[in-house]
């Protein structure tokens, strides 16, 4: 990380990645994959589409769209992964790490977020699956959520790590896991003491924002996302991770697009775009507690460290200058998908990789 003159003018970092990205697909990626391309190296993609990605084959087809749309010149890795169900087997495991494109497998509660109904019922059905994967090296990533309605949804995060991680740690101790958009000191303090087969990452707007930004002065959809965002002590717990030396918490930022209609609406989409500006919002966030010395160990190191891989050789730089956002970009079919605070002005802007 360099700075430059008396004040810091801007800042430049190994190459980032995105270790947590929904690009959707088909006609949605010319949007997505473009803004995800220009900021980060790599990103683990989510694999909840229509229908999901349950194979190494669907898991391939899939990252050859994405490549379809990365602009000309730009070297960007979609690195992919399946999506875990009752019936996910060995078989389809060892498929995935000998293809080579598959680099985790995504646990989805069925019914906790956005394309999520064929999620796992019961882990005791994924046995076979998570013990090759256990043998095999390859990330269960998870949304810690459970879905019981009789839970608050406030508290379904710190219910998950006692009812479902705990166990499914104890049970497979060697599988790595990450749990995904942490969003509450319970799960900050849990990754923090686990060891080192545990990590975590942390989205951007729960480094920024509290509850009070979705509810106060009126219900602001494109706040809403899932996990919920939590109280502002949950907040502070957040960017205490993230700033600290553990290298078990590192940038995912679960930007998820919706089009304009299905976000501010009466039963609104749960998911905050941030692609097109999100190291800008991290450096916002590493700012507010004097901590941007951190940011390159977050964004950069610690998830190519955890997922076993290389970190990028090449460098990008983010200037202290002012940007407005725009309101809104063009989406699909004429509608419209609003970024997170759309219209707002941020403190830094990034610029394009220095040497890619």
């Amino acid at each position: 990380m360099v700075f430059f003159g008396t004040f810091m003018n801007s800042i430049e970092l190994i190459a980032p990645d995105d270790w947590h990205i929904h690009l959707r697909d088909d006609a949605a990626l010319r949007v997505t994959v473009p803004h995800a391309a220009r900021q980060f190296a790599r990103a683990i993609v989510m694999p909840n589409l229509k229908p999901p990605v349950t194979t190494a084959a669907q898991a391939r087809a899939y990252a050859e769209r994405i490549l379809a749309h990365v602009p000309a010149g730009v070297d960007f890795q979609p690195l992919m992964t399946l999506y875990l169900t009752d019936k996910t087997s060995a078989q389809d495991i060892q498929d995935a790490v000998n293809d080579g494109w598959v680099k985790a497998v995504k646990l989805y509660p069925a019914g906790a977020t956005t394309n999520s109904d064929a999620g796992v019922t019961d882990l005791a059905r994924c046995a076979v699956a998570l013990e090759k994967m256990q043998d095999l090296g390859l990330p269960l990533l998870v949304h810690g959520e459970v879905t019981d309605a009789q839970i608050d949804i406030f508290d379904r995060e710190a219910v998950f790590i006692e009812r479902v991680l705990k166990p499914l740690r104890a049970q497979y101790p060697r599988l790595k896991i990450v749990m995904e958009h942490i969003t509450t000191a319970q799960a900050a303090e849990y990754v923090a003491q686990a060891d080192a087969y545990t990590a975590a990452t942390i989205t951007a707007h729960h480094l920024l924002y509290n509850r009070n930004a979705m509810l106060v002065g009126g219900v602001r959809p494109h706040y809403y996302c899932l996990p919920i965002l939590k109280r502002e002590s949950h907040r502070q717990a957040l960017l205490k991770a993230a700033i600290s030396d553990s290298g078990k918490f590192f940038l995912g930022t679960d930007s998820a697009p919706h089009a304009q209609d299905t976000k501010e609406t009466a039963c609104g989409c749960a998911g905050c775009y941030t692609a097109s500006h999100a190291l800008e919002l991290y450096a916002t966030a590493f700012a507010s507690v004097n901590a941007l010395d951190k940011l390159e160990a977050f964004a950069s190191i610690n998830g190519a460290k955890f997922y076993g891989l290389s970190v990028n050789t090449h460098t990008v730089r983010l200037n202290a200058s002012p940007q407005t956002l725009p309101s809104a970009f063009d989406y699909l079919d004429g509608a419209q998908l609003v970024p997170l605070n759309a219209g707002e002005t941020l403190a830094w802007t990034f610029q394009e990789a220095l040497d890619r």
